[in-house]
């Protein structure tokens, strides 16, 4: 939503210089009514058709976007990946690499680290395998997060009122119904730790978050 441009480039350069080349990029714009963004957007999508693009005619959120660009995936797997973040060249490839070695993996994470604008990596997160007691405490997972496309459409996708603990919330509903979740240690995801500002970190993000944490929470105690 909105995303600086700049920033946007970069985003999909990485998906774009993966060393395994089987994806599909599904961008779902969530209603900026940027011409900014527009123009990036439409370029892509024209010189690869691998890139995909859908936008919304009202802005619905983190979680509406995403179960929109879910719609359009086609893969077998479904890796999430935000506007304003980078995946290393190799993560895709070790993901692949993972499943294969272990088809009953449904859920698949890894490590990750901090970016900022000049590039410059900062507080790598070398995360411990499944842990259903340490999850309930925070959502440790985050990102370079994958789920088996079939599971997440079974679970009905993402649900807006859990925005903003919302990758927690399906984390915790899929681990109700997987096989297997899997921990890559290695870091397949920059996290860019400078683009908002003001808002965000604001009293009221942070006790929204505590919040729809809190119900994420409960919901799943209530489902075990």
């Amino acid at each position: 939503y909105r995303t600086r441009g700049a920033i946007l480039e970069k985003t999909i350069d990485s998906v774009l210089k993966q060393s395994y080349p089987d994806w599909e990029l599904c961008i779902a714009d969530d209603c900026s009514r940027s011409p900014a963004v527009d123009a990036i957007l439409d370029r892509y999508s024209a010189s690869d058709a691998r890139v995909k693009v859908v936008r919304l005619a009202e802005n619905g959120g983190i979680s509406s976007a995403s179960n929109a660009a879910l719609a359009m995936a086609t893969g077998e797997f479904i890796a999430f990946l935000d506007h304003d973040d980078e995946l290393p060249q190799d993560a895709l490839f070790h993901v692949v690499d993972a499943v294969n070695r272990n088809p009953d993996a449904d859920v698949v994470y890894s490590d990750e680290d901090h970016i900022d604008d000049d590039g410059l990596r900062s507080d790598p997160f070398f995360k411990p395998d499944w842990s259903p007691d340490l999850i309930l405490g925070e959502n440790y997972i985050c990102h370079l997060l994958v789920l088996r496309t079939s599971l997440c459409r079974e679970l009905g996708g993402f649900r807006s009122q859990t925005d903003l603990s919302q990758d927690m919330d399906i984390v915790l509903r899929a681990s109700l119904r997987t096989r297997q979740i899997l921990h890559i240690p290695r870091i397949l995801y920059h996290w860019r730790t400078d683009v908002y500002t003001g808002d965000r970190a604001s009293d009221a993000h942070r006790q929204r978050a505590l919040e729809t944490s809190r119900r994420v929470v409960e919901d799943y105690l209530k489902a075990k």
